[in-house]
């Protein structure tokens, strides 16, 4: 059975080229099969009906657990100065939480129907994203305009990532991603693209024309993350488009270090005791019992990824022998003129990663034997745990008070 929404109280402010209506009618179809009302008197009998200002920003949780919800009305805004902004009631109960919603009074005289904020509705580990962020309900206004663009491109990073992508691409992704919305572009377009580059990296590395090469893997790198903060923020990801780029990511790096190989046109690196063949071998070898240990910890033993179990997996995360790591690696090796050299080093740290992967897995394999259910540490975060720890103040966003 559908949802009946319905929105009223539109914002004429854009955010990343959406209107408020635009924004909430898309995130309310991504969170399940929504019918939109233009009147409140056409809801079918029996039934129930989320109201929603749009004059507020909401993060997607909180649309998710809306959605899933009855007799609930949702207040937003600082402690004291609460008001409610949007309510699942049933049908009957329709127009007088019109009225309340309207009237922005703090008090909830709607028989039957509890009062939720946020924090209550919906929990601050975002597990798709890999991170702990509070839920938000924000008023739009043309003051803030700016600040919710930027705590909507926020929201959409991952918390736990590659050292590049989390301290070198932020500041000109968002630039790029407000230049790709503007220009209307979808995250497919910059997707495809990505891939073309792949290509290109790839063909050029064979040819041992690594400078090129590099400049076309870097900037596919960086594509890479402008695509998903694009979806995210503009609301348009596809189950198309999430598994074309996640074939993409799969795929393309351990294609780039055979080429690289190939480009050197020698058959030992760095040694005559060292063959390429080799050092490919351990690479590819690496790489995959690297993702199988992902597969293998996130199927079998937590329901979230291995990076985010403890601290030090989030650390290990920043470093470890992944696409932009590694490319640091060739980068350094090209520019100090020693391209072999960088290959090896991939290999070498590929097999130290992969090594430690494997311990990591073992040590959740016994805790999961030995202590139960196993717990990311992002769920246990609080308040005096957040101003303690330097992996929350780096991996996730203060709890809300």
């Amino acid at each position: 059975m559908p949802t009946y929404a319905y929105i009223f109280c539109d914002s004429p402010i854009t955010l990343w080229g959406l209107s408020s209506r635009q924004r909430l009618e898309r995130a309310l179809r991504h969170a399940g099969e929504v019918d939109f009302l233009e009147n409140l008197e056409s809801i079918p009998p029996q039934s129930s009906v989320l109201l929603i200002r749009g004059d507020y920003l909401y993060d997607d949780r909180v649309i998710n657990s809306l959605i899933e919800m009855t007799d609930v009305v949702l207040q937003a805004g600082p402690d004291g100065a609460r008001v409610p902004v949007a309510a699942q009631v049933r049908s009957s109960c329709a127009l007088q939480a019109r009225e309340l919603l309207s009237s922005r009074s703090p008090e909830t005289s709607l028989p039957g129907i509890r009062t939720e904020i946020p924090e209550t509705l919906s929990s601050s580990y975002h597990r798709r994203l890999k991170k702990s962020d509070p839920p938000f309900v924000l008023p739009i206004t043309e003051i803030n305009r700016g600040e919710l663009e930027q705590r909507l491109f926020a929201g959409s990073y991952k918390g736990v990532t590659d050292l590049v992508t989390k301290w070198v691409w932020p500041r000109p992704a968002q630039w790029c991603t407000k230049v790709c919305a503007n220009l209307g572009m979808s995250p497919n377009q910059v997707t495809l693209i990505g891939f073309v580059l792949v290509i290109l990296a790839a063909v050029l590395f064979a040819r041992g024309q690594f400078g090129w090469g590099l400049l076309a893997g870097w900037v596919m790198t960086f594509l890479d993350t402008v695509d998903g903060k694009l979806a995210r923020v503009t609301i348009t990801s596809t189950r198309f488009g999430h598994l074309f780029d996640h074939l993409i990511d799969l795929l393309h790096p351990p294609v780039w270090y055979v080429a690289w190989g190939l480009g050197l046109g020698a058959s030992q690196v760095g040694s005559p005791d060292i063959s390429l063949d080799t050092v490919l071998w351990v690479i590819i070898a690496g790489y995959i019992v690297g993702r199988l240990v992902e597969l293998v910890f996130k199927n079998f033993l937590g329901t979230f990824v291995i990076f985010i179990w403890r601290p030090v997996d989030s650390y290990f995360r920043l470093i470890t022998a992944r696409r932009n790591p590694n490319l640091i690696l060739l980068t350094t090796g090209a520019l100090t003129g020693h391209s072999d050299l960088g290959l090896l080093a991939v290999a070498i740290w590929t097999a130290v990663t992969s090594l430690f992967l494997m311990i990591r897995l073992g040590m959740a394999a016994f805790t999961r034997i030995t202590s139960g259910p196993l717990r990311t540490w992002m769920l246990e975060i609080d308040q005096a745990a957040y101003d303690k720890s330097l992996a929350a103040k780096l991996f996730t966003q203060r709890p809300a008070k």
